[in-house]
């Protein structure tokens, strides 16, 4: 499955962002650029079978992307990842990679890691810093029934537990949930 043509991405961006205020967090600024975009810029020099990006409603479509809006982002990450499986269904894809919008900092050569590591057709392989599995993360066909069903805003963090992990370089997989998360993030 070492073949990114063979894989569809789903790029998450259409949650609330509670804990940042009454600012959009994926508008903010972030080294010029509005803060949503460096994941989809990383991710748009990677040739994937498919480019979703589920989004709010009137966000901006980054560009190289397919666009699913979810109209109800109150439903949490979980309904997000079925919008986002549901489109994915169409190309017939052998994988799914998960990546989110607040995660500026990962990088190509992470997200070729992970697509060599997956190996196996059912495989789940996440990233990692510790011992912990988080996005981006892989997942083979097999699975994508349960991604699709998941419920809450928990995303397929149950599913996670079983991942092989793919160490991230340091500070690669921060995730901004707060005005200080962005304050505190290194500039590029």
């Amino acid at each position: 499955m070492a073949d990114a043509s063979r894989i569809a991405l789903i790029l998450l961006a259409a949650g609330r962002s509670n804990r940042f205020g009454d600012e959009d967090k994926l508008s903010a600024n972030l080294d010029g650029l509005p803060l949503g975009l460096h994941a989809a810029r990383t991710l748009a020099g990677i040739e994937f079978l498919a480019r979703i990006a589920v989004l709010g409603e009137g966000a901006p479509v980054p560009s190289g992307f397919e666009s699913v809006i979810n109209s109800e982002p109150e439903r949490g990450m979980s309904h997000s990842l079925s919008l986002g499986m549901a489109a994915a269904r169409a190309y017939q894809p052998q994988a799914v990679l998960v990546a989110l919008a607040d995660m500026p900092r990962i990088s190509e050569a992470h997200i070729r890691h992970l697509i060599a590591a997956a190996g196996k057709r059912h495989a789940i392989v996440a990233s990692s810093e510790s011992d912990t599995a988080m996005p981006p993360a892989l997942f083979g066909a097999a699975h994508f029934d349960a991604l699709e069903t998941q419920s809450g805003d928990r995303g397929a963090r149950a599913l996670l537990r079983s991942a092989r992990l793919v160490q991230a370089a340091p500070g690669e997989l921060i995730d901004i949930d707060t005005p200080d998360d962005l304050a505190r993030l290194p500039r590029a």
